[in-house]
């Protein structure tokens, strides 16, 4: 009886003493609700501060490539994983009998308070989960009151030559700051790719590049780079927005709407924030 006084009905311990995170996205909210000593591993990609939030105490915290012989091996009573990432792997945890919960992509704010609870619930730690999810809403709330220009029309483009539309989390992003999508008014949804001449003709004041000055060269970055761009700056702002503002569904969201927010405030056209 104590045994199972100790667990929910879905075997997952009241309080996870020994949790792995297959995820960067999960990284974070593992490392922002749990405490430190119940947090066996974290993926590598948390421990690098060009991709994530958390890098100094993911450095603190044994990193796995999500392989099954790595989380085995720290004996986790909670593995949590996303919804799209290791699937190999989180498939071969479930048939030994692992506790995994996996956690789907938020596309919305309202989905990432939701998330946040969940996770915070998850871990034994729902008080941590209101404080994170208050403080997210007072930030939220301090930025809606700046003011702003009326609705400066912008357009993201990823690597590979990508935008996001509507029923995105960026789409809200978006909203949120003051912007209206370029991508969604042309009747995009989600992600899809988009062709440099659209960007080219499209009537967007800003053009957000989700690339850091400091990112590792990459093929799939080269597109962000191209000529047609680089002669878009004389006619509209370019803004870069490191993609792990926005990535992740967490506190950074916020850093990322208040860099816009900035970057939509008038300047020369064709500076960089």
């Amino acid at each position: 009886m104590a045994a199972n006084a100790a667990t929910h009905a879905d075997d997952t311990p009241a309080q996870p003493q020994r949790i792995v995170s297959l995820n960067l996205c999960t990284d974070e909210l593992v490392l922002r609700l749990a405490a430190p000593e119940h947090v066996a591993s974290v993926t590598w990609l948390s421990q690098d501060p060009r991709n994530a939030n958390m890098a100094g105490l993911a450095r603190t915290i044994p990193a796995n490539h999500g392989l099954v012989e790595e989380v085995l091996a720290r004996k986790p009573d909670l593995v949590v994983a996303g919804a799209h990432t290791t699937r190999g792997t989180v498939a071969l945890l479930k048939r030994v009998g692992m506790t995994v919960r996996e956690f789907p992509v938020p596309s919305s704010l309202a989905g990432m308070r939701e998330q946040i609870r969940d996770m915070a619930k998850l871990l034994g730690e729902s008080a941590r989960g209101e404080a994170l999810i208050a403080e997210i809403d007072a930030r939220l709330a301090a930025l809606a009151v700046r003011p702003r220009p009326e609705r400066p029309r912008a357009i993201v483009l990823r690597p590979n030559g990508f935008t996001t539309g509507r029923g995105s989390l960026v789409d809200e992003i978006l909203t949120a700051a003051g912007l209206t999508n370029l991508a969604a008014e042309l009747g995009i949804d989600d992600y899809s790719q988009i062709a440099l001449e659209t960007v080219a003709l499209g009537r967007a004041d800003l053009l957000i590049l989700d690339a850091a000055a400091d990112g590792p060269p990459s093929l799939a970055h080269e597109l962000l780079h191209h000529p047609v761009l680089a002669s878009l700056g004389g006619r509209l702002k370019l803004v870069a927005l490191p993609a792990k503002l926005w990535t992740c569904a967490g506190p950074a969201v916020v850093d990322a709407i208040e860099l816009l927010l900035d970057a939509a405030a008038p300047t020369p056209a064709g500076s960089m924030p």
